[in-house]
């Protein structure tokens, strides 16, 4: 079964390795990622975010 995307690739790895202990890590890196992607862009979301912090 081919996984052309990283998505595809990390959740083989995941499941051949039974690798479980790091989905909450990369979840927490996406979450993080989002948030300063959200907070350089200074839309509407900025306020709420620089809240948070």
């Amino acid at each position: 079964m081919g996984s052309d995307t990283l998505l595809g690739e990390l959740w083989e790895f995941l499941k051949v390795r039974k690798a479980w202990w790091i989905t909450p890590i990369i979840v927490m890196l996406i979450l993080v990622a989002v948030l300063l992607v959200l907070g350089q862009t200074g839309g509407s979301a900025s306020p709420f975010i620089y809240a948070l912090f």
